[in-house]
């Protein structure tokens, strides 16, 4: 389970969440809000990337006492993801792999699930925003994660390859019994995905739908 406490989340002294205590239990949830409303800033925080106030725990994992272990178990992607453009795709995926501690050769059935194989090794300078996409929700399913953040993971994805990333994370959240947390401004409830309520973030904080 997912934990939020104290939670505090401002840009430039203009508070963007507030959350006094908030849990989320393993399922696959959809965050929705307006733009602006912090759902990327809340994306962010959990995944150790951002400042913020408070603290989260993933089951008895602190983000603020075991900051290694906690990110280790949660992986994220961006709305639109940014690399070295120098690197191979090859060269991020055994990077992160390597953070992850993932297992061996685990990329090979997201890259042939998504059609990558034929540009993977190639420098990502030269990739789509679509190849950047896919390849950056590859990274984000690296590992053993506990939660996936997943931020527009539908945005630049091509029609074809909606339903193997639909897969990838019914798959994950039924093996793992991870937090899956999905901001999207398209609708989500294609094939079953969703298994809790929305999780709605407006007025400095968020609450589950009725």
């Amino acid at each position: 389970m997912l934990h939020l406490h104290a939670f505090r989340k401002a840009h430039h002294q203009h508070l963007v969440l507030q959350i006094d205590a908030f849990t989320i239990r393993p399922g696959v949830y959809w965050l929705r809000g307006r733009n602006g409303s912090g759902k990327s800033s809340l994306l962010t925080a959990l995944a150790g990337i951002t400042a913020f106030e408070g603290n989260v725990h993933l089951d008895q994992v602190s983000l603020r006492q075991q900051p290694v272990a906690y990110r280790r178990l949660v992986n994220f992607a961006e709305a639109e993801p940014i690399f070295p453009p120098f690197l191979t795709g090859t060269e991020l995926i055994q990077l992160v792999k390597a953070a992850k501690q993932a297992p061996a050769h685990q990329e090979v059935f997201y890259l042939d699930s998504m059609g990558m194989n034929d540009y993977v090794n190639q420098p990502v300078g030269s990739y789509s925003s679509g190849m950047l996409k896919k390849l950056s929700l590859v990274l984000a399913f690296l590992g053993q994660p506990r939660c996936l953040l997943l931020d527009e993971p539908l945005t630049t994805l091509e029609v074809d390859a909606l339903p193997v990333l639909y897969d990838w994370i019914a798959r994950l959240s039924q093996q793992t019994q991870a937090v899956v947390l999905l901001s999207s401004h398209q609708p989500l409830e294609a094939g079953g995905l969703l298994t809790g309520p929305a999780i709605v973030v407006a007025q400095t904080t968020i609450r589950f739908t009725a």
